[in-house]
């Protein structure tokens, strides 16, 4: 699978379903479908969605011809990711878990994740309710670093991981990451966007952690790209 920055248009034939508290399709959601994309051919491919949510990327994934499991913590997202796989008649596999919960061995040629992200004053991330789906601690990296740290395991030789984050919690740390545990990894799409609702909510206490400047409205969302050679 060629590594490319992503251009494509991320279509839906109808909008998602969700349930209160499940994270909705947004920015982020748009620019990782895009990089997924980018991937083809998946015609056959075993992916795995971690935090579905809603379950718009694993849909997509099917759409494309992968063979689709997908994993979130949060049971009412369970629920949407399968109701919205029903409604596009789609076949994919959604079970609650911890990330990639238990795997028992089993590895991807795809992992696809949008995990949370955003940096709170919280040292660990809410156990419950909707901002679980995106607080991360105090920098943005709880669920980030298991991420990076469980990719190895999870993917198969050429398998290839794309994660989609903000540049609020360091870019290069995760490229670090991945690439210490032996994945080449690289930055293939980004997108500047302006801040919504939870970020400016918390744009006062992000200044003062000088995570974000003085005039700053925007936020940079990336997707990093790591393959298991």
């Amino acid at each position: 699978m060629a590594a490319q920055t992503a251009s494509l248009a991320f279509r839906r034939p109808r909008g998602p379903w969700t349930l209160p508290g499940v994270y909705a399709p947004q920015e982020d959601t748009r620019l990782l479908g895009r990089a997924l994309r980018a991937e083809r051919p998946l015609d056959g491919a075993d992916l795995l969605d971690i935090g579905t949510g809603s379950g718009a990327l694993a849909v997509l994934a099917a759409r494309m011809g992968a063979r689709v499991s997908a994993t979130d913590i949060s049971w009412r997202a369970v629920l949407a990711a399968r109701a919205n796989a029903a409604r596009q008649r789609q076949r994919v596999r959604v079970r609650r878990g911890d990330l990639a919960g238990k795997q028992h061995g089993r590895t991807y040629d795809v992992v696809v994740t949008n995990p949370p992200y955003v940096p709170a004053p919280e040292d660990l991330p809410p156990s419950g309710g909707a901002a679980r789906a995106w607080d991360a601690g105090r920098d943005g990296r709880h669920v980030v670093d298991r991420v990076c740290a469980r990719a190895p395991e999870l993917l198969r030789p050429a398998g290839v991981l794309l994660m989609v984050h903000s540049g609020l919690c360091g870019v290069e740390a995760s490229l670090h990451r991945l690439r210490a545990g032996g994945l080449a990894a690289e930055v293939v799409a980004r997108d500047h966007v302006r801040v919504g609702p939870v970020l400016s909510r918390r744009l006062p206490w992000l200044r003062a952690q000088g995570l974000v400047g003085p005039a700053d409205e925007y936020e940079e969302l990336v997707v990093v790209r790591a393959e298991r050679t």
